[in-house]
Formats: structure tokens, sequence, C-alpha cells
């Protein structure tokens, strides 16, 4: 009988892209995502990926159609699932690919539910303490993709203020309790330009040990 051969990782080995809305996360989650064992998942790709025929899918119609927030753990469900079909259809290669993720986990709730799926290797944070200057980005990427009720002062400020209060302590989170002690919480001006941000990202992964681990599995 032949022995069960144990995979190198057994959690999805991930860097989060973190910030408030307009603060870059997601564009420098693609850009990652295009660097060869780097794989990008933003949670919006999550929801247009859903196929509502299934009872998980009809779950979440259940909530959106009436206007209700979906539960976090629904929420993770939701990911989990598409995560693993991409696993299983080879899009993502866990043993050799770097996960990337922008958008997820939103709040402490959701971390705390990915856990038994993720290892986070690093939460980069995208600080831009000009709320001015995030607005400005919203209302611009707002108008541009012709969501022009997305452009108001007072959506943007909304969004802002969910920020600051359901997703930023995710920054104490992994700082604190079993994190604590193992620096993963790279923060990044995110004023800078694109090409300086993304390179400051890289620099910091290539320092760790994981790199290093992952290089050796490279196929």
């Amino acid at each position: 009988m032949s022995e069960k051969i144990e995979k190198p990782f057994q959690k999805f080995r991930t860097f989060l892209m973190f910030g408030a809305p307009g603060s870059g996360k997601g564009t420098q989650g693609k850009v990652l995502g295009t660097i060869p064992r780097f794989y990008h998942m933003a949670c919006g790709d999550v929801f247009r990926s859903l196929d509502t025929r299934t009872a998980l899918g009809q779950e979440f119609v259940n909530y959106s159609s009436r206007g209700q927030l979906v539960p976090d753990e629904t929420t993770v469900k939701l990911w989990r699932a598409n995560i693993h079909d991409h696993d299983k259809t080879h899009r993502f290669k866990p043993d050799i690919d770097f996960l990337v993720l922008d958008g997820i986990p939103r709040n402490v709730e959701q971390a705390k539910f990915m856990e038994q799926d993720i290892d986070v290797l690093q939460v980069f944070h995208l600080s831009c303490p000009d709320r001015a200057e995030l607005a400005r980005r919203l209302r611009k990427r707002a108008l541009k993709d012709n969501r022009f009720d997305d452009a108001s002062d007072e959506v943007i400020q909304k969004r802002i203020r969910t920020y600051e209060e359901e997703s930023k302590p995710i920054l104490d989170y992994y700082s604190s309790g079993k994190y604590a002690g193992r620096n993963i919480v790279t923060d990044i001006d995110a004023g800078q330009p694109p090409a300086k941000v993304v390179h400051h990202i890289l620099s910091r992964i290539m320092e760790l040990d994981a790199w290093t681990v992952m290089q050796s599995h490279r196929v």
C-alpha cells in the first residue's frame, strides 16, 4: 500500500493587502498577482463568481435580496468554497504559490474564521492618514467606473467611517495575542507612487524565511 504524501504546506501561505478604501490595496494585489508564484484573490471576485444555484449561493441571495449584510461566517464560507475550487482546478497551486488577499478578512471575526485556512505571513498596511486624499481617489474611481452615486461625499465618508470602526481593528488583532512579537504588520506610505509601494512590498517579502522556503519548492 502506498504511503500518503503530505503537502509541504497545510495552510495557504498568505499576504494580506490592507488599508482604507482608496489606499490602493486592490491595485497592489493585482500587481503582485501578475508575478509568478503569487495568486491574487479579491473579495469582490468571490461574489462576482458566485453560483446562486448552490445552497451557499442561495444563502447569500437570501440576505442580499433583503438588503441585509451577509454574516461574517457566510462570507468566509463563500470565500472558502471559492478558493478551494481554484485549488482543485489548479489555477491556484498552494504548494508553490503565495496567496494574496485584498478585501478579506474585512473584520476581526472574519480573521478568526479564516485561521483554519490561512497562515498570514505578512499584513501590508497601506497607510494614508490624509482622508481628503482618500476621498479624492474614491471620487475619481467612482466617476471613472460610471458609479456616480458612489462619488457622493456622504457615501465616501460612510465607507471611510466603516473602515475605521470595523476593519482597522484587524491591525491590532495581527499585532497582539498569539501574533505578538511576530512582526507581521508592515506599514507602507500609500501616498507614494504605486511602483515605490510595490517595491517596498516585494523587498519585505524577500526578507522572509517563507520566501526562501517557497523558492526551494519551486517547480
